[in-house]
């Protein structure tokens, strides 16, 4: 029998990288997609594999157990790669519950569905793709590590520790093989437009305001999302069942430096003045609750599977603004919602 992969949330930005990596890298896999096609879902993303004969799509709900319980049946599902989750931490601040519903309820609701199919558990991996914001919030020194305890400070962070716990909880009371990874804020191609990096080029490009929070002194830690997909690979095929990994890019900018060497190169890439777009950037009320400062200590996942971030920070926002500006009819159908209306209309949702 073919191994079979469910990656929930694979329409997403994460997961969508993670798709393609797995259907290309492991043609002997068959990968089933699972994503609701919400705003931030899209199969766009995906329109390079979707005819490859090892690669799934079903739209569905994590949240609804009988379609989930389906969704194992049809496809006798062995290993779960989890990252379908709300994300946005300012959604989470205006509708905590959503956040609620899907991240802790629909990540239960897969472990209850995992546990009751697996018969003989330890040929099975669930494995959490979480964030490292579950820690908290960091002064002006110091990295999170894989023991810290969790610390959530905004909806969104709190319903990811919940759902960590969750998974930790049965992988203890009912020996489900389980695996976690708390990983940095991730940026590249595909990424929907609402998150800074993708609002920022987007911005520059119609001569928009560029909102910074506070006084712009927030920092976290970069990570490349194609660095992330190949952490994700080595922690699925090698990770120590029960562990925890974090996974982080080794950068941290305050938020208001990143910025600032996005507007320098956007200025270079479409041949404007020098400083051009810096004279677009706002300051505006802070987020409530902001953490300051994010920071992962990698080094765990170093010494155990020889994983360590490839991309740096400079090549990365060049690659990544050269992948917007190249597909501005991407940016601006996801912008409009264009693709989320025209995906829920094939899958017979209503918008």
């Amino acid at each position: 029998m073919k191994k079979s992969v469910l990656i929930t949330g694979g329409a997403g930005f994460i997961g969508s990288h993670v798709v393609r990596l797995f259907v290309k890298k492991y043609p002997g896999y068959q990968i089933v997609n699972l994503d609701n096609l919400s705003y931030a879902g899209n199969l766009a993303n995906l329109t390079d594999i979707e005819n490859l004969s090892n690669y799934h799509f079903e739209k569905g709900d994590i949240a609804d157990g009988s379609f989930v319980k389906n969704i194992f049946e049809k496809y006798q599902i062995r290993d779960v790669i989890h990252l379908a989750a709300e994300s946005h931490v300012d959604r989470s601040i205006t509708n905590p519950l959503a956040f609620i519903q899907t991240n802790v309820m629909g990540t239960a609701n897969l472990l209850t569905v995992a546990k009751e199919h697996w018969k003989n558990p330890s040929d099975h991996l669930f494995y959490q793709i979480s964030t490292d914001e579950v820690y908290g919030s960091l002064g002006a020194e110091g990295h999170f590590s894989e023991t810290d305890a969790y610390d959530p400070r905004s909806p969104y962070s709190a319903s990811k520790a919940s759902a960590d716990h969750f998974v930790r909880a049965y992988g203890h009371t009912f020996k489900l093989p389980v695996v976690i990874s708390n990983c940095s804020n991730n940026y590249g191609p595909f990424q929907f437009p609402e998150k800074l990096i993708p609002l920022v080029i987007n911005n520059i490009l119609n001569n928009k305001t560029l909102p910074i929070y506070g006084d712009g002194s927030n920092v976290r830690d970069w990570l490349w999302v194609g660095d992330h997909a190949n952490a994700i690979d080595n922690i699925f095929h090698k990770g120590q069942k029960g562990a925890t990994y974090n996974i982080g890019g080794n950068c941290e900018l305050s938020n208001l430096d990143l910025v600032s060497q996005i507007c320098d190169l956007m200025d270079k890439k479409l041949g404007r003045q020098p400083g051009a777009s810096k004279k677009l950037i706002r300051f505006v009320t802070d987020r409530p609750g902001h953490d300051q400062r994010y920071a992962i200590d990698a080094s765990k996942i170093t010494a155990e599977l020889n994983w360590k971030p490839e991309m740096n920070i400079q090549e990365g926002l060049s690659r990544t603004i050269d992948w917007y500006l190249n597909e501005k009819e991407w940016l601006e159908q996801v912008s409009s919602g264009a693709y989320l209306k025209y995906y829920n209309q094939q899958y017979r949702h209503e918008v």
